[in-house]
């Protein structure tokens, strides 16, 4: 555990930075933060008031991220103040922050009710959500409510997905078949995976979750509004209603709503899949020596590199040469390639992940490396064997099992280390085994979803779609096992 604290207390001495992100760890309990003098003018430091969420305040692969987080932001730089986050664990922490003078703003999107007007002032661009039929995309897709009937609907019991569908049950006159699940390890997100792995067949979500998930997931259909429409919008204290005009006109500066636009579409909007299928894995492969002797192929690799016939990759000498760097085989390099951008220097994620090992611009940056340096193969693949040494340096003492530990690299890789730790001290508590990954820490991951894990006692790092980083590190040693089987056939034919 000594190891785990000497990264904690690192990592805490991060504050956070719209333009240098770090991974860092920025909750706080409301009873130890200070109370912020009224003023009516701007403070050196913006403190913003948040919650850990798939959308509004994130971190991944070591950057904080978010809808909410880039726009308040983006206020600050405008205003040329500092920023500093405190993060609540729930919507009414979150409101006594602001009530109680804890923080300037809540960059959160606060519904726009009676309730919470008594207690704050809106302010900023209102968001309109409504609850949408979460069902399979196909033929026999449902595009009306009345189809609902004699039809199994699965809900978390409780919630106000089972109010709202009772409710609508009773408009069309009865006979959906509801389904209220009991069951507290269950949210919204894990039923919406279960309609897309086929083992439901509808739910009800927030049309805002539901296109997150469609976004990592097009197999879903969520066009069937069934709820009314529900505003919200960020909220300052009742004494800081000049801020709350400030932000308002800033709201609607056109700049502004055009700079949000585009954040909007890459959280709700941009497709967010890895590589995942090993059927294009093989064709990749069996495609490999037509494409080498395709001219047009070769024009469009960068002129320092190119493939030979039977070569993985054009840039296979790559991840030979700083395979020793990464204290990896070099086929490894040669996967992670292939999942993270599919052998595209050029590739930019939504979270702006940068070239073909789809590094962060502010690893490289702590490498001493530019964003445009990231579209350069060769300074993609040493910065990410760096990345990648030093992440499995800092595992040894911990992990000694190195296949293990190539596991944990990977998913850190992925997600980055604070999840990773995260996950491994959830299960040392839970009664999992810290040390391996299958059907424990990737278990574990997974509960880093759920607010009552990510807000436990033990976790520094907030909310995690820990499915993608299991997928991911399935696919990459997927990927590694067919390349090296690839190669070792190769040299037997020479």
């Amino acid at each position: 555990m000594r190891l785990f604290k000497l990264f904690i207390v690192i990592t805490l001495l991060v504050l956070t930075s719209c333009n240098n992100k770090n991974e860092q760890s920025p909750m706080s309990k409301s009873e130890t933060l200070p109370t912020i003098t009224v003023r009516h003018d701007f403070p050196d430091t913006l403190v913003v008031g948040t919650i850990y969420s798939p959308a509004s305040f994130f971190i991944l692969k070591g950057d904080t991220l978010g809808y909410d987080y880039e726009r308040i932001c983006a206020f600050a730089r405008e205003n040329k103040m500092g920023i500093k986050f405190h993060v609540a664990t729930s919507m009414k922490e979150l409101i006594a922050y602001v009530e109680n003078n804890k923080v300037h703003v809540a960059a959160y999107e606060i519904p726009i009710t009676a309730e919470y007007k008594q207690h704050v002032i809106h302010c900023g661009a209102q968001n309109e959500t409504y609850q949408v039929l979460v069902q399979k995309e196909g033929k026999d897709t449902i595009n009306n409510v009345t189809q609902l009937i004699d039809k199994d609907v699965y809900v978390i019991h409780g919630s106000n997905y089972e109010a709202r569908l009772r409710n609508l049950d009773s408009e069309i006159g009865g006979g959906i078949k509801i389904h209220a699940i009991d069951n507290d390890s269950l949210i919204s997100e894990d039923l919406i995976d279960m309609v897309a792995s086929g083992r439901l067949p509808f739910t009800i979500a927030d049309s805002d979750i539901a296109q997150i998930n469609k976004t990592y997931n097009d197999s879903i259909n969520i066009s069937l509004k069934v709820g009314f429409p529900q505003r919200s919008s960020w909220a300052v204290g009742k004494d800081w209603k000049w801020l709350a005009d400030t932000i308002n006109s800033w709201s609607k500066n056109d700049n502004t709503i055009a700079r949000a636009r585009e954040i909007k579409q890459r959280y709700f909007e941009m497709n967010k899949h890895h590589i995942d299928s090993m059927k294009a894995l093989s064709d990749s492969l069996t495609s490999i020596i037509e494409q080498s002797k395709n001219p047009e192929t070769e024009k469009d690799l960068n002129k320092i590199y190119s493939r030979k016939e039977g070569d993985i990759s054009a840039y296979d000498q790559l991840f030979k040469k700083y395979a020793a760097t990464a204290g990896v085989e070099w086929t490894l390099l040669a996967a992670v390639a292939y999942v993270e951008s599919n052998f595209n220097p050029q590739a930019v994620s939504w979270a702006d992940a940068q070239g073909l090992m789809q590094v962060m611009p502010s690893t490289a940056a702590s490498y001493g490396f530019t964003t445009e340096d990231l579209k350069d193969p060769e300074k993609s693949v040493y910065v990410a064997s760096l990345v990648i040494s030093k992440t499995n340096k800092f595992l040894q003492s911990y992990i000694p099992n190195s296949a293990e530990r190539l596991r944990f690299t990977l998913g850190s890789y992925n997600a980055g280390m604070g999840h990773i730790v995260d996950a491994m001290k959830l299960a040392q508590k839970y009664g999992k085994d810290s040390k391996v990954w299958y059907s424990n820490v990737e278990e574990a991951l997974l509960w880093k979803t759920h607010p009552e894990f990510y807000n436990d006692p033990v976790c520094s790092y907030g909310y995690c779609r820990g499915t993608e980083t299991i997928n991911y590190v399935r696919q990459v040693e997927n990927a590694y096992r067919v390349f090296r089987e690839y190669e070792a056939k190769r040299k037997k034919k020479k």
